[in-house]
């Protein structure tokens, strides 16, 4: 009997399938706790926008037709946003869906696209499925080393990946060093500049990629409604690129794939500035108030500016079991080669006070 990995690309064989946590009622249910708190998946702590719950409700009778395969009023609504052409924009479900259909319509074997090592896991997958080759630069002080990036660039590079802030370790290259890597990038190469934590950043020198599309350089934007929107149930992101670039992701994505729900709840999610404000506000003070914490501990933190922070405990995954069993769940960091680390979103006040008496007596425990 032939096997299924002697019949698929070596890059794809050869890769460790991504790892998702189970869902909070099985793992109360099988360690006897009740009340777990979820900090694993930098998710919004609030909750979605009130206003996008109100638009789905309105939109459920309509459940028997498909959604509009061109998110038209979505695409007029972003469009109008940033101020382009509506043939700039692409919507899909989810950033992880364009990650794949850039790697899908740019790569193949032969070609190649470079990443930086410990950033967003879908970059490999999305790389390995198309046969192309993974030119892997490490970081520098737990950031994109984008100097280093651009030297790796040669004449098969079609792919750069930059997430900007970084997943998973929350830190953002600044102005300058973009400005320089941006004149170095041949104009074969498409930047993929992923920024799904970019309205956390709070530093004046973060580089919004939004103010370099040129209409020459092969640049493409991408945001998510996931986070500070609070909609990641529902799995919409989007891109920002030249119409070419657009057309191509057209070329290669499935119909429908936004759906109907995502649409609307997404235009109403827009409306909501309350709603983001009190997210940024939940989120600043969370930050700093773990920031006092893991301090007051002696715990090395990355210096985030997303809505996580990658914290250095000495053995991830014995703290990150160790917390399960506290009712804490978080991320721990073997699977992105920091097995020192674990990976904490922020949370509510009360999340996050109850994720530090966890912490603290695990590291006593230690």
């Amino acid at each position: 009997m032939a096997r299924a990995e002697e019949l698929v690309l070596p890059s794809v064989a050869a890769l460790a399938p991504y790892e998702p946590g189970k869902p909070v009622e099985e793992v109360e249910r099988e360690l006897g706790i009740k009340s777990a708190v979820k900090l694993a998946s930098n998710e919004n702590p609030i909750g979605p926008s009130p206003k996008a719950i109100n638009a789905i409700k309105q939109a459920l009778n309509g459940l028997n037709r498909y959604p509009d395969g061109g998110s038209y009023y979505l695409r007029q609504r972003l469009a109008a946003h940033h101020g382009i052409s509506t043939n700039q924009i692409f919507l899909g479900d989810g950033s992880c869906e364009i990650l794949n259909l850039l790697a899908q319509a740019f790569l193949r074997p032969g070609l190649n696209a470079v990443v930086s090592d410990h950033s967003f896991v879908i970059y490999r997958l999305a790389v390995a499925a198309t046969g192309g080759h993974l030119k892997t630069v490490p970081l520098k002080d737990l950031t994109l080393d984008l100097e280093a990036m651009g030297k790796a660039i040669d004449e098969h590079t079609r792919l750069v990946f930059l997430g900007n802030p970084n997943n998973p370790t929350g830190t953002i290259y600044r102005r300058a060093t973009w400005e320089r890597f941006l004149r170095d990038v041949p104009p074969t190469t498409v930047i993929a500049a992923d920024e799904a934590y970019f309205e956390f950043v709070r530093d004046p020198e973060y580089p919004d990629s939004m103010r370099y599309h040129d209409g020459e350089r092969m640049l493409v934007t991408l945001r998510t409604f996931s986070k500070i929107f609070g909609l990641a149930g529902l799995r919409v992101g989007y891109a920002v690129a030249r119409s070419d670039i657009v057309a191509m992701l057209n070329h290669v994505r499935q119909p429908f794939n936004v759906s109907s729900l995502a649409q609307v709840a997404v235009l109403a999610a827009m409306d909501d500035h309350d709603h983001v404000r009190q997210t940024l506000a939940v989120n600043a003070a969370g930050i700093a108030y773990l920031e006092r914490e893991f301090d007051r501990l002696g715990v090395a933190y990355a210096p985030s500016q997303a809505n996580f922070l990658l914290v250095d405990v000495g053995d991830g995954y014995a703290v990150f079991e160790r917390l399960l069993k506290l009712g804490v769940i978080v991320r721990p960091m073997n699977s992105y080669g920091l097995p020192r680390h674990v990976r904490i979103s922020v949370g509510l006040e009360e999340e996050n006070r109850r994720l530090i008496e966890a912490l603290e007596q695990v590291l006593e425990r230690r």
